[in-house]
């Protein structure tokens, strides 16, 4: 007789969970890593320069000597605090105004609607490149083009929402009963798009932390100072015909896998969201 407990599948529920966990556990490493790292391991050491990936330096080293695993998870680090800030201040912007749209009037509708489409029409990274060369680049003027460029897609989606929830006999219930406008926005409409809105944050940022990447890359973002990862990846260019291929091989690579990261949890929060509402 087989008195063995049987061993149940996890279902997707619990599969999207552990990947949440997982890629948080990771996210967290990396980002303790970058403000716990010896600096002095970016020091110039012109006695251990262009070396190869070993052991010793599991990234190989620079032209000047530095350490590219320190530099690689610090750039990452300083990469992701840049997209956190833009992809918190673009959500709540579009948060701002999809609810607005939604509960402010016709004619603040077809305002803010216009405004969302007018953002739409024009690439954003574009946009980017405007607003960060117009305010002279630097930590101020990628933050502040990120937050004013990345809103527009999830805004319509939450207006598309409150729309929605507006329609609900518990919403028509309150007005009649005599509830506020704020007080119906507060307690029936907010506590429903928070998890849009989670979402929506989550799949903002790899494209946020792209094209912080892409605007620095090119001269127009974080200062040369900082170790940026799009900075390593503009310096690393003119070394790479020479063979020193990890320099933009390995901060690339973390790069996308820190996107990738992201995207994942976005996706399964989707995911566990979206089975909890066709539950109910």
């Amino acid at each position: 007789m087989n008195i063995m407990p049987k061993k149940f599948p996890l279902n997707h529920k619990q599969w999207a969970l552990a990947k949440i966990i997982l890629s948080t556990l990771l996210l967290a490493l990396v980002i303790i890593g970058g403000l716990f790292l010896d600096e002095g391991r970016i020091v110039t050491n012109l006695t251990d320069r262009n070396s190869p990936p070993s052991l010793e330096h599991l990234f190989g080293t620079d032209w000047l000597g530095r350490d590219m695993f320190t530099r690689t998870i610090m750039g990452l680090t300083l990469s992701i605090g840049v997209g956190l800030i833009g992809a918190l201040g673009s959500a709540s912007i579009a948060m701002f105004l999809g609810m607005a749209a939604a509960t402010m009037g016709k004619r603040a509708d077809r305002l803010i609607s216009w405004f969302i489409d007018l953002f739409l029409s024009v690439p954003h990274l574009v946009t980017l490149i405007l607003i960060a060369f117009t305010l002279g680049g630097g930590f101020k003027g990628i933050v502040i083009g990120l937050t004013l460029t990345h809103w527009p897609s999830l805004a319509r989606v939450i207006r598309a929402e409150v729309m929605q929830i507006r329609s609900a006999d518990y919403v028509h219930v309150s007005r009649r009963m005599g509830k506020s406008r704020w007080w119906i926005a507060l307690h029936h409409i907010v506590p429903h798009i928070i998890p849009q809105f989670l979402v929506g944050f989550m799949l903002l940022f790899p494209h946020v932390i792209l094209h912080e990447a892409a605007v620095t890359f090119i001269g127009l973002g974080l200062s040369p100072h900082e170790p940026a990862i799009g900075i390593i990846l503009s310096e690393s260019m003119k070394y790479l015909s020479s063979g020193m291929w990890w320099l933009a091989f390995f901060p690339g690579l973390c790069l996308l896998i820190i996107v990738r990261m992201f995207d994942q949890i976005g996706e399964n929060i989707r995911l566990l969201t979206s089975s909890d509402s066709n539950r109910d």
